[in-house]
């Protein structure tokens, strides 16, 4: 059991669970625009999206990232190097009109850790940037992305979806903006130092809301996506209305971490029952 442990907090710290919540939005897309990406686009997201979270949360400075002291995050930076190399191999794989693109929200995720001039900061130090930057660039892996490698028009449906995947993104962080507040420098100025938990907790239901209506904006939706969408709805509802402490337990990091991952799996079994 305590060598399950381990591994478990190495999953989550490595951020593996992130990824293959990345990776599930990016399917979620797939199968809502019934489309077909390439193994190497999905191959790249996954083994991208480690690289890019381990390297903001371990390696804001260059020469944090290459010198580690702490035997942990060594072995976090040996496996993150191996998924860079991963990465680069799939990018490289791919058409090369998908390159610019990557490279656009590859640029806005390094500036998010890592200021453009010395004197200057980074996205992240902005007061409430925080958020609309890393939901941008997940609505831009997971949607757009898959648009641009199997070259579909971007049609009403998309930038709706587009929208909602940034809704989306905004409503998971919401938690851990909460569940930080204690440990958030103050000059970071997170939702919830300005707004309070229970306006933030609002705001997250009233997002909740839009979310959901814009499902209705779409010129076509099946049974069975409405239907996902609106117990997607109804889980995020639960989480605002929850009152328990999540710095104290797996609830944030695993379990709200892993909404996207339980939505994909929703969306693929409404499918053959409705």
């Amino acid at each position: 059991m305590h060598y399950f442990k381990i591994l478990f907090d190495f999953y989550l710290n490595a951020s593996v669970h992130v990824a293959l919540s990345v990776l599930a939005l990016t399917g979620g897309t797939q199968h809502l625009l019934n489309i077909t990406t390439t193994i190497d686009l999905l191959a790249f997201v996954f083994f991208g999206t480690i690289v890019c979270y381990n390297f903001i949360k371990y390696g804001v400075e260059a020469e944090k990232y290459l010198i580690v002291s702490n035997s942990y995050h060594k072995y976090i930076q040996i496996f993150s190097f191996i998924c860079f190399g991963l990465a680069l191999y799939f990018f490289f794989r791919l058409e090369s009109n998908m390159w610019w693109a990557i490279l656009i929200l590859g640029v806005i995720s390094t500036i998010y850790a890592i200021p453009l001039l010395p004197s200057s900061g980074n996205l992240r130090s902005l007061g409430g940037m925080k958020i609309f930057v890393v939901a941008l660039v997940w609505a831009g892996i997971t949607v757009v992305l898959p648009v641009l490698e199997v070259g579909i028009q971007f049609n009403w449906d998309i930038w709706v979806m587009i929208i909602q995947r940034f809704l989306l993104v905004l409503i998971l962080i919401l938690p851990f903006e909460i569940r930080d507040l204690k440990w958030d420098a103050k000059d970071l100025r997170t939702l919830p130092q300005v707004l309070g938990v229970a306006r933030t907790k609002q705001l997250g239901i009233a997002l909740t809301t839009v979310f959901m209506a814009l499902v209705f904006f779409k010129d076509t939706i099946p049974i069975w996506q409405l239907t996902g969408y609106g117990m997607l709805s109804i889980t995020f509802l639960l989480i605002f209305l929850l009152k328990k402490d999540m710095g104290k337990n797996y609830f944030a990091s695993f379990w709200v971490e892993g909404i996207p991952v339980f939505w994909f799996g929703l969306l693929l079994m409404l499918e053959r029952w409705i």
